[in-house]
């Protein structure tokens, strides 16, 4: 009798975003993470039945890594109004060129599923309940969430890099919105 052999899945799911940086989203084939993480076709398929369903997996962690950063954040710092915990997480830096290339086949693979589309949805409307729901300033942390989402997608989908400082002071700036609330008029007071 063989010994079992146990196959993490956090390195498959590794592997295929590495694969996915590489190949983009469209083009990972099951072989390819399969070599990448080091294990048999076989083994990776009895996981993931197929190129979609490895894909799906890939989403469905990021979207849960990024939702437990963010509960964690949140109810470990003394930054009350939920979105400044955005800003937190803005502030770690720049994507690398690997994970800017794997967001961009990501976001590709999105536009074709509408499985993985409908998940991404129900987490900003998720994001979005919770700074409404537990904001001292809800407007206000509303208009420094949809700020820094503008800027995190301009540098993920590789539109636009700010240089250093410039991107510290827009982070100053929009962390300063969780606290005003806009006038009448439209205007941030």
């Amino acid at each position: 009798m063989g010994r079992s052999r146990v196959i993490s899945v956090e390195r498959v799911l590794d592997a295929a975003e590495q694969v996915v940086a590489c190949d983009g989203a469209a083009s990972p084939t099951i072989d390819a993470v399969a070599q990448q993480a080091g294990i048999s076709k076989a083994s990776l398929r009895y996981d993931h039945k197929s190129k979609q369903a490895l894909i799906d997996a890939v989403v469905q962690r990021a979207v849960a890594l990024d939702s437990a950063h963010h509960a964690t954040v949140h109810r470990n710092s003394d930054l009350c109004p939920v979105g400044s915990f955005e800003a937190v997480e803005a502030k770690k830096g720049v994507l690398s060129d690997e994970s800017r290339a794997a967001a961009l086949s990501l976001c590709a693979a999105l536009t074709q599923d509408a499985g993985l589309h409908r998940t991404i949805q129900a987490n900003q409307r998720d994001v979005i309940a919770s700074i409404l729901s537990d904001s001292t300033n809800p407007r206000g942390a509303l208009l420094a969430y949809l700020a820094l989402e503008g800027l995190k997608q301009l540098e993920c989908l590789d539109s636009h890099h700010w240089p250093a400082d410039e991107r510290t002071r827009l982070l100053e700036e929009i962390g300063r919105l969780i606290d005003r609330t806009p006038s009448d008029t439209g205007v941030v007071a």
